[in-house]
């Protein structure tokens, strides 16, 4: 089941709410998202700003996100490449070398 989308807007405001005062637990019941998106939402600045330390800020979540594909990607290829090595050693060995005095 895919996430919703929420727009920067609210989550600012659902985070300046939290900041204020108001539990994520009573925002959840009047707002969609759970207390623990709102609680996520809240720290998340903290730790792009950092006051906190004990996660990973937006662009080294977006760093890890952009090397996890690259990783994959990587992977894949070498699979082929193996693959592709693996064949054209078979082609060679199937077709008889002709020499020079024939």
């Amino acid at each position: 089941m895919p996430r919703p989308f929420y727009p920067p807007e609210f989550k600012k405001e659902l985070v300046e709410l939290a900041r204020s005062g108001r539990s994520p637990e009573s925002l959840a019941k009047e707002f969609e998202p759970s207390a623990q998106t709102i609680r996520a939402w809240v720290k998340q600045p903290d730790l792009d700003e950092g006051r906190r330390a004990d996660g990973l800020t937006t662009v080294e979540r977006e760093e890890l996100r952009r090397l996890r594909r690259e990783n994959k990607t990587l992977r894949l290829e070498r699979e082929i490449l193996k693959k592709a090595a693996v064949w054209f050693a078979r082609e060679a060995d199937s077709n008889p070398k002709k020499g020079s005095g024939s």
